[in-house]
């Protein structure tokens, strides 16, 4: 009978653990297979893309879904792993479908990605917050530009990496999406709309001018 209880006590104090919010990733965390990170960089130098499929790791780590294979959205026009050959940043990410930390489904495949536009309820980060932009309500200062290095379609925008995130050279520039969809006044013309293509920012010196903070996409492959 002792024993019994003493096993009882055990189960219980176990099934606590498991679902004591400060200890655990919630359900939905633990599914996440995006986010926007919610760390910054002042400049466009990020490691290259192992310094930023590293950020992409820790802060997946963070959550409880350090496990599942992350790489970051970015392209670049030199890729050590691929025969110093370019890489797009929708060759890195796997295939889908993504969530994000609510559990909000983000795309089902490579083309629904793509073909969507950015928004500030569902382009959060890694404990779902969303990101400062242009939103209604939304905090100062404007940072919703995510840099990607890379077109619309998820190819690689030659000239506008950073040096392939190495770089944080007033002489260059990096391509950055909007993660909430919206420019000025929440205008969505053009390319404004746009979670990855957006505009190039104004070098890698500096990338909080024109709205941004040096955040990137994370995926986890599947």
């Amino acid at each position: 009978m002792i024993r019994l209880s003493i096993l009882v006590a055990i189960v219980m104090a176990s099934s606590c653990a498991d679902n004591d919010p400060a200890t655990s990733p919630s359900r939905s965390a633990r599914t996440m297979t995006f986010f926007v990170t919610s760390a910054r960089s002042t400049t466009g130098n990020l490691g290259g893309l192992a310094g930023a499929d590293r950020l992409c790791d820790s802060l997946a780590d963070a959550t409880g879904v350090g496990y599942k294979t992350w790489r970051a959205y970015l392209s670049v026009e030199r890729d050590a792993d691929n025969g110093n050959r370019s890489t797009d940043a929708r060759s890195r990410i796997g295939n889908g479908p993504w969530v994000n930390a609510a559990g909000v489904l983000v795309a089902r495949n490579l083309t629904e990605l793509h073909s969507r536009t950015g928004a500030s309820t569902v382009f959060v980060d890694e404990r779902g917050r969303p990101i400062n932009g242009q939103w209604t309500g939304s905090p100062s200062p404007v940072e919703h530009d995510i840099l990607t290095g890379s077109r619309a379609d998820g190819t690689l925008m030659p000239g506008l990496t950073c040096g392939d995130w190495t770089s944080a050279s007033t002489t260059m520039q990096a391509q950055v999406g909007h993660s909430d969809g919206l420019g000025p006044n929440g205008d969505t013309s053009g390319g404004l709309s746009s979670w990855n293509s957006a505009h190039a920012n104004q070098n890698c010196a500096n990338t909080a001018p024109r709205g941004g903070a040096g955040r990137i996409y994370c995926f986890a492959r599947n």
